[in-house]
């Protein structure tokens, strides 16, 4: 996990689905740009603090294979085409932001096992006397995927990049202003990074990555426009090679990759070329998996884990299935309200639709009981997570108690609560097909209390893009996580009513700002603690969200001719074919003459062994 959290919608990938190569590159762009004359330069400044104590991580376990071998094309697929490579500014929020993100590293990370400090593209790290400043010194081997070095002015350039308006991302604007405090470079590979105050865990808030200072140049108002579709120098192990617009995308692993033998790389991102062809629909994509089209799929939900059970891949051992357990914080994934809209800013309206909601039924019926009802939005934070909220059970007489506070008392001759000539309609927005069915039980249910929901289905990019312009009034969908509570983003009144900002409630709630300000502000753990479990609490009792349902689990397929080390993944992990997450992605590899031996006994209808394989190492209810 990259210690630094941008938080985003949870990926569509998380089983690694499929595509053809070979298409033409469309438009890319690699070029330098030509305004770097005009870069401010940078002079060295010497290190003052005495008895600095530099470290490094050579003892925890790497996670690769010493078996991996490199070569082959994995073929995945996505269910929606991204609307920028831009990994910042407007659009750039979307569920294939991590194939980019995962390939522009940071100075360092933490284990996904062990959260101990690992390095990145810093090969040492040194804490400062005062808690709020770290010391870092860059690999000198680092390079960006031109090969141009990496080096301290690159991380100078970022703090300017990042702060700069032109950019159009409010966060990262607010981040490394209100976050960071400086950067000062001492040598050519030794910088320190300041934050505005001491924190608990510093390396999380200081653990950021350079911009590529030689290919941006100075940044302009044209900046989103100028590099929507722009192949940018990165200084992870796979570039985005070519790519068809709505179509594909090939991403090239880098055979002279400056990282490739260190320690916690080793045995991993083992794979030529990973191509990724948009398929729109996950029951075509799974009909592509079952053909050999695709090399992986993600069988978690019971629609696929279930499904076909007799089909020959299967049922002869083609296609090998695992089940995982991990260990760690949760997707927020549930119905978020849109304040905006006139119905749901009424709380009396919000809380009627919890109770409206029949989650637990979607889990019996379609989930077949396989999954848990999420307690609130931070589930899985440990100590951070409040225990006591639990989420509001379906209860239609409940449900109708509050929208009669509403003014909905009368029901129509369909059922449906009146106030007046007014009907109670809300929509529900989505952006993946998969949740139709559980979005239609809930519709149902919510009739019994006189709700009703018009369930509309959107392409992912589209539904989300519409989402962040805060168009919906519900947006059924998840987001990302990180090692600790964020809430600034999604619930602090600076990013409600703006598009293209993480609140998409549109919360504006001085209360609850204080107690985030506070949060964010604090260098006490205890203190930590206690403040996110009170917001979480102002959340519950505000009905901004109301959770659905997660499995503590991933079930992957995938067609035995690849390979997996004997632990298939770690605790953080979503996917055993994550393709580049640097902390405890890559880890597959591709056997050729298990290939062969595949195909052959295909050909004469031979079985293989068929085990579904459980993981339980991490496993913790």
């Amino acid at each position: 996990m990259k210690i630094l959290w941008i938080l985003g919608i949870v990926s569509l990938l998380s089983g690694c689905n499929q595509c053809s190569s070979q298409e033409s590159t469309d438009g890319a762009q690699t070029t330098t740009s030509t305004n770097t004359a005009d870069l401010k330069s940078y002079p060295n400044t010497p290190i003052t603090e005495e008895n600095l104590k530099w470290l490094t991580n050579e003892t925890d376990a790497p996670l690769g294979s010493p078996d991996a071998i490199k070569g082959g094309t994995f073929k995945a697929f996505m269910l929606t085409y991204p609307l920028t490579f831009r990994s910042v500014g407007p659009d750039s929020n979307h569920s294939l932001r991590s194939l980019f993100l995962d390939n522009d590293l940071s100075l360092i990370y933490s284990h996904p096992n062990t959260q101990n400090i690992i390095p990145g593209i810093a090969e040492s790290w040194a804490f400062s006397s005062d808690k709020k400043s770290m010391y870092f010194k860059i690999n000198p081997n680092a390079r960006w995927s031109d090969g141009v070095p990496i080096r301290a002015d690159d991380f100078m350039y970022m703090l300017e990049f990042y702060r700069s308006k032109h950019i159009l991302s409010p966060f990262r604007n607010n981040y490394y202003t209100e976050m960071i405090d400086k950067i000062v470079k001492h040598d050519d590979l030794t910088i320190s990074i300041s934050s505005t105050k001491p924190r608990p865990d510093i390396h999380e808030y200081l653990a950021l990555g350079p911009v590529p200072r030689h290919f941006y140049g100075v940044i302009d108002k044209d900046f989103v426009k100028k590099y929507n579709w722009s192949i940018i120098p990165n200084s992870g192990p796979y570039i985005l090679e070519k790519f068809s617009k709505g179509k594909s995308l090939v991403f090239k692993r880098k055979k002279d990759w400056w990282a490739k033998d260190l320690r916690f790389n080793k045995g991993r991102f083992n794979v030529d070329r990973i191509s990724f062809k948009t398929i729109r629909d996950q029951n075509t994509a799974f009909t592509y998996f079952m053909k050999g089209q695709l090399d992986s799929f993600n069988l978690t939900q019971p629609d696929y884990w279930y499904k076909d059970e007799k089909a020959r891949p299967l049922v002869n051992g083609y296609i090998k299935r695992h089940v995982f357990y991990n260990d760690l914080p949760r997707p927020s994934r549930g119905f978020w309200m849109n304040q905006a809209s006139v119905l749901l800013s009424d709380i009396h309206i919000r809380r009627g639709i919890a109770y409206s909601i029949d989650a637990n039924k979607v889990i019996k019926q379609v989930l077949r009981g396989e999954s848990q009802r999420l307690s609130q939005v931070f589930t899985g934070y440990g100590k951070y997570t409040n225990p006591n909220i639990k989420p509001l059970p379906f209860d239609p007489k409940k449900a109708a108690a509050s929208f009669a506070k509403a003014g909905f008392t009368k029901r129509g001759g369909d059922g449906i609560l009146m106030k007046g000539r007014q009907r109670l309609s809300i929509e529900v927005r989505y952006g993946n097909k998969q949740n139709g069915d559980r979005l239609a039980i809930v519709k149902e249910s919510a009739k019994e209390a006189g709700l009703e929901l018009v369930i509309k289905y959107m392409d992912g990019s589209a539904f989300f893009k519409s989402v962040l312009e805060k168009k919906h009034q519900i947006a059924f969908m998840g987001w990302s996580v990180s090692s600790k509570p964020s809430y600034w983003q999604g619930f602090h009144t600076d990013n409600a009513n703006k598009p293209q900002t993480n609140n998409i409630t549109n919360t504006s709630d001085p209360a609850l700002d204080k107690k985030i300000e506070i949060y964010r502000a604090s260098i006490n753990t205890d203190e930590r603690i206690s403040l996110a479990k009170e917001i979480q609490q102002m959340i519950q009792d505000r009905v901004l969200q109301i959770p659905s349902w997660e499995a503590f689990y991933f079930r992957n397929g995938y067609w035995r001719w690849w390979k997996l080390p004997k632990v298939p993944g770690s605790k953080e992990s979503g996917s055993s074919f994550d393709p580049t997450g640097y902390t405890s992605g890559g880890l597959y590899w591709y056997d050729k003459a298990e290939h062969d031996k595949v195909k052959a006994a295909m050909k004469s209808k031979t079985k293989l062994d068929n085990t579904v394989e459980t993981y339980d190492q991490y496993k913790t209810n």
